[in-house]
Parts: C-alpha cells; sequence; structure tokens
C-alpha cells in the first residue's frame, strides 16, 4: 500500500520497549495512521494504546533479512525510512539459512548407527559456533546481533547483496509501503523473501493491532481484500471442485463479489488447555457460530484455513456432523435448493469456529447467475453428494458412522483438536504390548533421546501419542526469532534446524500440545556446552522430525514388532478408518 510519508530524521525508541508518546505522535502524523479517524475507536480501544501496545520499531542494516519466503509470522510491516527489497525467487535455502534435508541410503545409515555416540545430544560445534549466540556463519549469510539493541533476537543477513540483486528477481519497497499484511492475517507462509537494501526502519504491526486499525479504518481494510483477491482468491476458488470448471469470465464475477470472514480466536492455543479440559460436549458451546440451523441460509460458504464443526441439534444439545478443513463447503444442498424457487433456504445445520477459521461467503444471487446455470445436472447433483459423504448422520438408538469413524471418535478429535495433525502417532493399544521398541528406536535415531513420549489423549483402545503432528496449522512456526522451524515445501515436515535454533523456547511455549521439548546439549566428552555471553547451559528444541532422511520412514513405526503404531493424518477419516479396520 502506497502511502505518502513524511521522512522522519530519526526513530529512536530501543527495539523491545514499549512505543513512548512522542514515537506514537510522530506515527500519527504520517499516513496511513493520520487520515484514521480516533474518534471511531471505543474508549476501551483506542487508536493511541493500539500503537502503544501492538506496534513496535525495528532498525535493520543492509542485507538484514526482515521476512523469509516460507516462514510464519504474526505481524506486517510498514516502511518507515530507507528501502526494502522483494526477491521474488532465487535464493537457496543454504542462504536463507536453512538445512536442505539430504536423503541417505542403507549403508550410510548403518554406519552412522555404529559411529554414533554413546551419551545423549551430544552436538560438534566448534568454539566460534558457541560465541556466536545461534549458528555457524552461512553460506551466503550468517547471524547479525550488533547494533539491534535486541541481542536475543538476531537478524539473519544477506553477505553479498549485489551478487543477490545479479541473480535474482526482486522489486523495491520505498517508505511508505506495507508488507506481511496478507500472511500475518491468515496465517500462511511468507511468499517472498524481504531484506534491507540499506539502512531501514520499520514499524512492525502484531496482527492484533492489524485487525483492530482495518475494523475501523476502510482503507487497511480495503488494501488487504484488494491484494488478497489479486493473488490467491482466484486459485482458491478454482481449487474447489465445484468451480473448477468454470469459464473464467463467471469466475471472476463469483470473485468480484466473494466476501471475506473470519471467525474464531487467531491464538487459539493460548486457551487450549483450558478448552480441552472440559466435560465432553461443553467446548461447542463456548465455539462462535459461523452459521446457525434454521436461519435463513445467504449462499455457499468455502474454507479457506482451519477447522469448522458442523453440528446438529439434538434433544436439549448439540451432536457433531462433521468437521469441515480448508477447501471444503458449507450449504450448498441448501443453495442448490433454493435456486429459482423464490424461497429463502434455511441452514440445514450450524457451523462453528473451532480455533480459527477463514470463511468465503459466495452470496445465493452469485451462485444462480454465474454458477449453477454452467453446471450440469449432474456435476451438481455429484457435488451436493461429495458434500453430504462427510457428514455423520444423525444419531438415533445405536452410533451411527460415516467411513467406518463412529460419533463419539469423531467428537473426541474436535474437542481436541486433532483434526490439525496430519502426522499424528495413533497406537492401538489392544495391539501394543509395553515394550518400547517404538522409543528405543527413536531414540537410537536421534542423538540417544527419544523425540515423542508414548502417552497422550486416549479414546477407546486408540492413544495419540505425544510426538509432533506436523500440523495443517503449525503455530509452533509463529515467532521463532531466526526462523529455525520450518515446513518443508514438498514433504510437509515441520523441522528444526539445530545450527540456527537460538534455545528461546518460543516454539516449545506455543505448541499447544507439548511436543517440543527443550533439551541441554553435550560435547563429546559429555559436558554440558555453555554459552559463552550467559554462561548458562545452551538448550536446542527438539521434536519428531519423522526420520527425514533415512531410508524406510519412521524409525519408530518399522521397529514396532505388534503393528500398533502408525502414523496417520487425523484430518483424513478414510485413513484412520483403514487403520481401524485391520
Amino acid at each position: 500500500m502506497e502511502v505518502a510519508v513524511s521522512r522522519p530524521q530519526r526513530w529512536d525508541v530501543p527495539f523491545g520497549e514499549s512505543m513512548r508518546d512522542d514515537a506514537i505522535d510522530r506515527l500519527l502524523s504520517i499516513e496511513p495512521f493520520a487520515g484514521i479517524d480516533a474518534a471511531s475507536f471505543p474508549a476501551s480501544l483506542p487508536l493511541r494504546e493500539i500503537l502503544r501496545n501492538d506496534t513496535r520499531l525495528q532498525h535493520y542494516a543492509a542485507g538484514d533479512i526482515i521476512v523469509r519466503e516460507g516462514d510464519y509470522g504474526n505481524s506486517a510491516f510498514l516502511i518507515l525510512t530507507g528501502r526494502a527489497r522483494v526477491v521474488l525467487a532465487g535464493l537457496s535455502p543454504e542462504v536463507l539459512g536453512r538445512k536442505e534435508p539430504k536423503r541417505i541410503g542403507w549403508l550410510a545409515a548403518m554406519v552412522q548407527s555404529f559411529t554414533r555416540p554413546k551419551l545423549a545430544e551430544v552436538r560438534d560445534y566448534s568454539a566460534s559456533e558457541l560465541n556466536s549466540k545461534a549458528s555457524s556463519p552461512l553460506h551466503a549469510g550468517g547471524i547479525s546481533t550488533a547494533e539491534r539493541g535486541d541481542p536475543g533476537h538476531p537478524h539473519i543477513f544477506l553477505q553479498d547483496v549485489p551478487r543477490v540483486l545479479e541473480a535474482t528477481d526482486t522489486v523495491v519497497l520505498a517508505p511508505g509501503e506495507m508488507f506481511g499484511e496478507l500472511a500475518a492475517l491468515t496465517r500462511s507462509p511468507r511468499t517472498a523473501t524481504v531484506f534491507a537494501e540499506n539502512e531501514t526502519t520499520l514499524l512492525e504491526i502484531r496482527w492484533q493491532g492489524l485487525r483492530d486499525l482495518m475494523r475501523r479504518t476502510d482503507a487497511l481494510r480495503l488494501h488487504v481484500e484488494r491484494l488478497y483477491r489479486q493473488n490467491s482468491l482466484l486459485v482458491h476458488l478454482r481449487e474447489t471442485p465445484l468451480l473448477r470448471d468454470l469459464p473464467a469470465e463467471q469466475l471472476g464475477i463469483v470473485a468480484d463479489a466473494t466476501l471475506f470472514e473470519s471467525h474464531g480466536a487467531f491464538d487459539w492455543n493460548d486457551s487450549f488447555t483450558t478448552a480441552v479440559k472440559r466435560r465432553p460436549g461443553d467446548a461447542i458451546v463456548d465455539e462462535p457460530l459461523i452459521a446457525e440451523e434454521g436461519t435463513p441460509a445467504d449462499g455457499l460458504l468455502l474454507i479457506r484455513s482451519g477447522f469448522a464443526r458442523q453440528s446438529r441439534c439434538y434433544g436439549s444439545g448439540h451432536r457433531t456432523a462433521a468437521y469441515l478443513g480448508r477447501g471444503q463447503t458449507f450449504g450448498l444442498a441448501e443453495a442448490v435448493a433454493a435456486a429459482g424457487s423464490g424461497v429463502p433456504a434455511k441452514w440445514n445445520d450450524s457451523l462453528r469456529a473451532v480455533g480459527y477459521v477463514d470463511v468465503l461467503r459466495i452470496p445465493q444471487s452469485v451462485l444462480e447467475q454465474s454458477v449453477f446455470p454452467y453446471l450440469s445436472p449432474d456435476a451438481l447433483a455429484s457435488a451436493v453428494k461429495a458434500q453430504a459423504t462427510y457428514t455423520v448422520a444423525p444419531q438415533t438408538t445405536a452410533p451411527t458412522a460415516t467411513n467406518g469413524i463412529d460419533q463419539s471418535l469423531l467428537e473426541f478429535l474436535v474437542d481436541h483438536r486433532l483434526l490439525n495433525g496430519q502426522e499424528a502417532m495413533v497406537i492401538d493399544l489392544n495391539r501394543c504390548t509395553r515394550c518400547d521398541d517404538c522409543v528405543r528406536a527413536c531414540a537410537a535415531t536421534h542423538d540417544n533421546n527419544p523425540r515423542f513420549v508414548r502417552q497422550g489423549h486416549r479414546h477407546g483402545p486408540l492413544m495419540i501419542a505425544q510426538a509432533c503432528m506436523h500440523c495443517v496449522d503449525p503455530v509452533c512456526m509463529i515467532g521463532c526469532p531466526t526462523g529455525a522451524i520450518g515446513r518443508d515445501g514438498v514433504s510437509g515436515v515441520v523441522q528444526i534446524n539445530d545450527r540456527t535454533c537460538i534455545g528461546c523456547s518460543t516454539c516449545a511455549n506455543s505448541c499447544p500440545y507439548d511436543n517440543i521439548q527443550m533439551v541441554e546439549v553435550r560435547d563429546q566428552s559429555g559436558a554440558t556446552l555453555i554459552d559463552a555471553a550467559t554462561q548458562q547451559p545452551i538448550a536446542k528444541a527438539t521434536k519428531c522430525d519423522l526420520c527425514t532422511g533415512l531410508p524406510g520412514g519412521p524409525a519408530c513405526q518399522r521397529a514396532c514388532p505388534q503393528d500398533a503404531l502408525v502414523r496417520l493424518d487425523l484430518g483424513n477419516l478414510g485413513e484412520l478408518s483403514a487403520f481401524l479396520a485391520r
């Protein structure tokens, strides 16, 4: 978003401190804040307090990376002084501080098992690496903490900026331009790398503050919506089976009329522990309503991100009928029934946000004019039937099931938000003999210290063990100061780069499932490694990495002699049903 900015000579609020009144006054004198009507904000949430509590100044030197492609973040950035460059393509993972996963053969794996240190959590770091606070120098970058006033939050920088500019396609961002809004508001990976071209000062705006500003500032809200319509909406609509074969002109009409909605708490992980301790069935009462059973239905809802619970009234309570994730639809049967009848339909079910959900709403009139006429009756009937396949039938006297999943198990998965797990460790306790071969195999593969705990939530004979589930919504990635934790773009595995982890515990504290552990590391003699600056033991974040790089897949699963342990996508009921039906 380009806005006129009077370039200040100096922003001298130390990083990490609250914004002072003089700095807030200066912000209110420049756009976009100068154009915001402070009177439109309630007394309980004044504009000045949003700026004080949800913004901070960030100072970057030339070459410092501000955001990296593929990282998750919860902030947007407004350039106050200096210039930044957006790298559209061309930077290697090594330059960005990531370790490229490498697969090894069976022979190398056997050699590795015999040469592995006998002690737990041994690291082979040089003295220079230990004194750098974070990691070894990167091939074309490193960790910079000097002149930041914030030694606990190092920046990654590019050492050879001219080479980067020659070899990659870049776009310049000038003072007054904003970036990072979409990733912050939708909890999606950054789509490009941005680095400081020269000495640059940015205003970092947390997603909470950005959300509150957008609610009362049409310019910001329209700007974010315009970016999404330009860059992502058409792709998302085209990925929806119902709209896949729609002519381009009609798809454009649908995109122009689509409404954006968000429901639930973005930081749902903060209240997760309290929520799951409630009695079964009580959690649904606190889940925000997106659509209510029996009320007028207006159009079709598409889940853009997150999870939603579809439920029906049953007696004096509610019964879960289905859960919906990214790409799934709600209300198609109602929309088809109402088409051409002139009688508004009513929702057959209720839809509630489980955690945080982004929803796209296509109005009924647009469906009737630009979608339904371009679909054959068979295609439309097939789409309605496909939507019904992930809905559990109403329960009468005996539990019913869809895809072999009974009602109580579905409630269990939704209430504990285990649907988030794409690679959950599921153990059949009827088969498990408690031999702990899985634990020993994991320890043998990971520095003599297992990366999971053989305990967890139980439902009947099933246990979901405390092992990283490589979630659909990986809140653990948000806030990592060095980007050490990231998702592989191909496999989806969430990994931690041990070399760039600084042991801040941000990811471990953010994981709502307690599946990341901090461990103290040792040298070859067994002595605990000590940070030269703080004289404290060096800790590293550790978790399951699905044995990435090893032949044969996860060692825990391969070691189970009873075939009791498997890694499953709990969002795929068919996959879980097949495991239960063995």
